[in-house]
């Protein structure tokens, strides 16, 4: 299913290892629309827990049929040939005009108009053997689906707020032991047409002896930028690397492993990620620019992504730049075992994952 394109001579590699892209077709497009609407009647929310409950059955009742058996080869596929990524072209009409502008920054999103997306983009993550989840290191609790708009006030950081700098190619959530399995990220606008971009693991060459060391535990992964870290918590090691060593999988934040200048590495941990990166960092793929109703879904353990850098709110047509309305894109995430991570979430939600840093759960709870 995986396409393949032929780089520069400048690039490590001659072929490189695109993600999927699926276009989506009217009457498909249609039938998960007149989906999310029966289900936001029935439902209400797309957080009940009724729905949650019963997504995968709803998914594969409603969801067309292509798109159901691509999501699940696609949830059960970790050979060498599979990027990490899927992309599906127009999966859902955005009514621009019902949105209206965008809000100054994701705490004043009015998520009652996102309610038919999240219906969609839950149904998507129904086709997979995985249920949506929260985590209350993401927002404290900032429910099933968080709004990404730029903040003027966070434009230089590296979180989903920024905008003036590249975000780092980053596995989400690479500081928590149960990070999100697989996620999607559904574009509601991007009118200042910025690329998004996406690293897989399975496009190096191989990874044999030359990176076995980063399966070696010896790593800090320090939490995202927007949490608070505490002294004690720099010191937990882990793996960047781990699972099969020919195909493995991987948790890798280049930003806070690499470029954060408060984390100091051992001489050895930075070597080899200094190594793996001037590697890996010819291997980004920026080649898509996702407009509205696109969604990517990716596998969290084979795939990073990030987005280059833009100005909020200006578009530049033929070199000309002016103002519109800046991006929103919906994030979502899901967990394929709940009986893995069940000391890590609340006990009356199952869905609820309070896991701190590495296994560590937050003290107040």
């Amino acid at each position: 299913m995986n396409s393949i394109e032929i780089l520069d001579k400048d690039c490590l590699t001659a072929v490189k290892l695109l993600p999927t892209v699926i276009e989506v077709t009217s009457q498909e497009r249609r039938m998960i629309k007149d989906a999310a609407l029966h289900l936001q009647k029935k439902y209400d929310t797309y957080e009940n827990r009724d729905f949650i409950k019963h997504v995968h059955q709803l998914a594969s009742y409603f969801l067309p049929e292509r798109i159901l058996n691509i999501a699940a080869d696609f949830a059960s596929d970790f050979s060498e040939n599979q990027y990490g990524a899927l992309v599906f072209t127009g999966l859902m009409d955005i009514d621009q005009e019902e949105i209206g502008s965008t809000p100054p920054n994701w705490q004043s999103a009015d998520y009652s108009k996102f309610n038919l997306y999240g219906f969609a983009c839950a149904l998507i993550h129904g086709a997979l053997p995985s249920k949506p989840v929260q985590y209350y290191s993401q927002r404290k609790g900032g429910g099933l689906i968080h709004a990404i708009i730029p903040d003027e006030k966070m434009k230089e950081t590296q979180t989903g707020s920024g905008s003036s700098t590249d975000l780092y190619v980053h596995t989400e959530d690479a500081f928590l032991k149960h990070q999100a399995d697989f996620l999607s990220f559904m574009y509601v606008r991007n009118e200042e047409q910025v690329p998004s971009t996406l690293y897989s693991i399975r496009s190096h060459e191989s990874i044999g002896e030359k990176y076995r060391a980063l399966f070696d535990p010896i790593y800090k992964i320090p939490k995202d930028a927007n949490l608070e870290t505490g002294n004690s918590e720099e010191d937990t090691l882990d793996s960047v690397l781990y699972g099969n060593y020919s195909l493995p999988f991987m948790r890798f934040d280049a930003a806070e492993q690499l470029f954060n200048s408060s984390i100091r590495q051992s001489d050895e941990a930075q070597h080899t990620l200094h190594e793996f990166w001037e590697e890996a960092r010819h291997l980004i793929y920026s080649g898509f620019t996702p407009q509205a109703g696109d969604v990517i879904l990716v596998n969290n353990h084979l795939c990073a992504h990030g987005r280059s850098a833009f100005r909020a709110g200006i578009r530049n047509i033929d070199g000309v730049e002016q103002p519109c309305e800046r991006r929103i894109m919906l994030r979502m995430m899901s967990k394929v075992s709940l009986i893995d991570m069940r000391a890590h979430t609340l006990t009356e939600d199952p869905f609820f994952v309070i896991e701190e840093h590495l296994g560590k759960n937050f003290q107040h709870f």
